[in-house]
């Protein structure tokens, strides 16, 4: 791939149509030291792609009666100060709780060790009795903090931590052979099949590997590793009834209806447009996008390992040239 050689893209990609894959790759490196090359099988962190898991988690939770998506948060979670606030809302991104779970972390970092879902909801909590927010379904904002409170609402109704729940119920099941949560707290650490983060710039002869830091404790709003084959599996998941039922799984692409009435366009753990649905994220140094025109019939998939800032336009060109193709 010329992008790669032209050091603007280093990892995966994945174009298919009709369930079936027309372009499975790995281009360049999965290590600093370029021993190792990502191929269609690595696993490369897919950062904020991560939420249609964990809302997935969640969705199963409901379809065995074991919470409702209108529960209150505070009947799954002690302390809960955020009042009128929903799993629903939670899932949609419009509780009105502000985005400052890493800010808070950072405020107190000299008090922790190692950042956890335990401790982001305590520090949520305990901003909660004196912050003010926005009230729940009033307006939509793209919030880590809700996706962290969904993780740990798992972990509670589970008994479980999101990293086995979600092997257990979803990766396992599916055939997903590459993919895991990993974080500092994973119960396996070296996985030979793990990409590492990278810095790759183009006026740099240099690859630098990023390491991760204290917050990276925490899964949920990120954390999920995976590959380019896997998430042909992932796709196709949602035309069938494995798992749940199909109709149980479209309402994770229904826009949410705001309090004033108003349509908004994030569903659960993705965002809604006309022609299907899609998310993208960027942690160290992934840079990832997912987007299936349902439409259409194709899924078009790129995961980044070098904190590439051309990415998005990347997925962009290649969903629209799938989208197109016969």
């Amino acid at each position: 791939m010329l992008l790669q050689k032209q050091k603007k893209f280093n990892g995966a990609v994945l174009i298919s149509k009709d369930g079936k894959t027309t372009l499975a790759k790995g281009y360049g490196y999965a290590d600093a030291d370029k021993t190792r090359k990502v191929t269609e099988h690595t696993s490369l962190r897919l950062a904020s792609v991560s939420k249609q898991f964990t809302a997935t988690g969640i969705m199963l939770l409901n379809e065995e009666g074991q919470l409702s998506y209108d529960d209150l948060v505070s009947k799954h979670i002690v302390g809960f100060p955020y009042e009128g606030v929903t799993v629903r809302h939670l899932l949609n991104q419009t509780s009105g709780i502000p985005d400052v779970y890493l800010r808070l972390a950072e405020k107190n970092k000299d008090e922790i060790e190692l950042l956890t879902n335990e401790i982001a909801v305590s520090l949520l909590t305990n901003e909660g009795a004196s912050a003010s927010y926005a009230s729940p379904g009033s307006n939509y904002e793209y919030s880590n903090s809700d996706y962290i409170l969904l993780a740990r609402i798992i972990e509670g109704v589970s008994n479980q931590s999101l990293e086995t729940f979600l092997r257990e119920r979803i990766f396992e099941p599916l055939g997903m052979s590459n993919s895991r949560v990993w974080n500092l707290l994973s119960e396996k650490d070296e996985d030979p099949n793990r990409a590492e983060d990278l810095l790759i710039e183009e006026d740099k002869a240099e690859v630098v590997k990023l390491e991760p830091g204290f917050v990276d404790g925490v899964a949920g709003d990120g954390a999920v590793f995976s590959s380019v084959s896997d998430l042909a599996k992932w796709d196709q998941f949602w035309y069938n009834d494995q798992l749940m039922p199909r109709s149980s799984k479209m309402l994770a692409f229904e826009k949410p209806t705001l309090s004033d009435g108003k349509k908004s366009h994030y569903g659960f753990g993705w965002m809604i447009v006309d022609d299907g649905m899609w998310h993208n994220g960027a942690w160290m140094g992934a840079r990832t996008g997912i987007y299936r025109n349902t439409k259409a019939k194709t899924c078009t998939v790129i995961l980044d390992n070098s904190a590439s800032i051309y990415t998005d336009d990347i997925i962009a060109a290649l969903g629209r040239a799938n989208a197109k193709s016969k």
